[in-house]
């Protein structure tokens, strides 16, 4: 049986933040829009996102919360649709917000109400949906012999119909959790029509560790620390937490970003201390050493830390005044400077985001669009532009997907 054609201004692949933004401001112009998406569920990562709450932009993004091989690409995006701008859009649907920290925005209820907002917007704007549906093919035609389609540019075949359109856009983000339907479905695409796709690895995800670095750590899963951890040049401050593979925690999302195989990271365990000056203050002190310790970091941590690093000073036996001054000065160094070599990631299935994608440099920073392809287009995760944690990444989806919906 013949597919259905039927004939648009603009085709979306990917129905997620970055994809219903697009589809929205183009709707706005007056374009006939089509979202097509895969999944039965609308935008689950939005859904999920935040613990149910989705930390929806942060207010203070700027260019240098992102990582991308071409470090000045996301600035015009960001500077055409600000965080005020997507605030001004929710605030316009009465939905009540928080700000956690540092910028973090997220719903009061739940995150079903962003993408109600965005599911209304797109109605208001006549978009067309087609979910779930499975793309098969896509086609870039030079020369259309149907006189109905002759002027349109990208054929998209379906199960159940062939769409003619002018601009084609890909939104189908990266490969982080898969068990919500993460594809590589964009760098095919990109492959396909010979645009560069830069190297890809999880992003914002947790650190493991080989079974005899980190034995003695396994037994205080569930604990967390509040340390500064740094790796190329990068630092932040936040919580670690200890599970039974390795490290997580805000820390070790944030800097596992930055973070290369085979490097260190750089633990503070007290970054508001000096912990050469607390041992001096207690120098002639009868208190055991691993008990001063607990009084700034948890006593269980305290415990298995000092063996695993200083078995042979006693630590947890000794008092004080029976430690020489270069043993105290050792313990205070590694308690600045606690060097650990992770031995990979927890991998895609716990990743927030992809680091890499679309090579920014075949892409128009003004409007998303390839640099070589007419008409086609690349927004959000799928491209090169990797927001560090707190709302960063839902900000590069506002402002690359109403970028690109400025011109399609």
């Amino acid at each position: 049986m013949a597919l259905r054609k039927i004939s648009k201004d603009v085709a979306i692949i990917g129905a997620g933040a970055a994809g219903m933004m697009c589809a929205i401001e183009a709707g706005k112009r007056g374009r006939s829009v089509i979202l097509l998406d895969h999944a039965r569920k609308l935008a689950e990562k939005v859904r999920i996102s935040g613990g149910g709450r989705c930390n929806f932009t942060n207010r203070h993004a700027t260019a240098e919360n992102y990582l991308s091989a071409n470090p000045h690409f996301c600035r015009s995006a960001l500077a055409r649709f600000t965080p005020q701008d997507f605030i001004a859009l929710v605030e316009k649907h009465g939905i009540r917000y928080h700000e956690k920290k540092s910028g973090q925005l997220f719903c009061d209820n739940s995150s079903q109400q962003i993408i109600d907002m965005l599911q209304h917007e797109c109605a208001k704007a006549g978009v067309e949906w087609q979910m779930p549906s499975q793309v098969q093919r896509v086609e870039h035609v030079s020369v259309n012999n149907d006189e109905q389609y002759a002027k349109k540019k990208f054929l998209i075949t379906t199960e159940r119909n062939i769409v003619a359109v002018d601009s084609l856009v890909i939104a189908t983000g990266g490969l982080s959790i898969p068990q919500i339907g993460a594809s590589a479905f964009g760098y095919q695409i990109a492959d396909q029509f010979g645009i560069r796709v830069t190297s890809l690895r999880p992003g914002l995800v947790g650190l493991t560790f080989t079974a005899g670095d980190f034995a003695g750590f396994k037994d205080i899963s569930g604990i967390s620390v509040d340390a500064a951890v740094s790796c190329a040049g990068v630092s932040f401050r936040e919580n670690v937490l200890f599970t039974h593979r390795g490290l997580s925690g805000p820390a070790i999302l944030q800097i596992s970003s930055y973070w290369q195989p085979g490097k260190p990271l750089h633990i503070d365990l007290l970054p508001q201390q000096n912990a050469q000056q607390i041992f001096l203050e207690y120098r002639q002190s009868a208190l055991m050493l691993s008990n001063l310790l607990a009084c700034y970091l948890p006593k269980r941590f305290v415990q298995i830390w000092c063996a695993v690093n200083f078995a042979e000073l006693l630590i947890t036996t000794k008092p004080m005044n029976q430690f020489h001054d270069n043993e105290l000065r050792q313990v205070a160094d590694k308690i600045h400077d606690w060097q650990v070599v992770p031995s990979g990631t927890t991998g895609y299935k716990k990743a927030e985001v992809t680091l890499g994608g679309v090579d920014t440099h075949e892409l128009s920073s003004k409007t998303m669009e390839s640099r070589h392809i007419s008409g086609l287009y690349f927004i959000g995760e799928v491209v090169d532009v990797t927001g560090q944690l707190g709302g960063y990444n839902f900000q590069w989806a506002w402002s690359s997907g109403y970028a690109a919906g400025q011109a399609v």
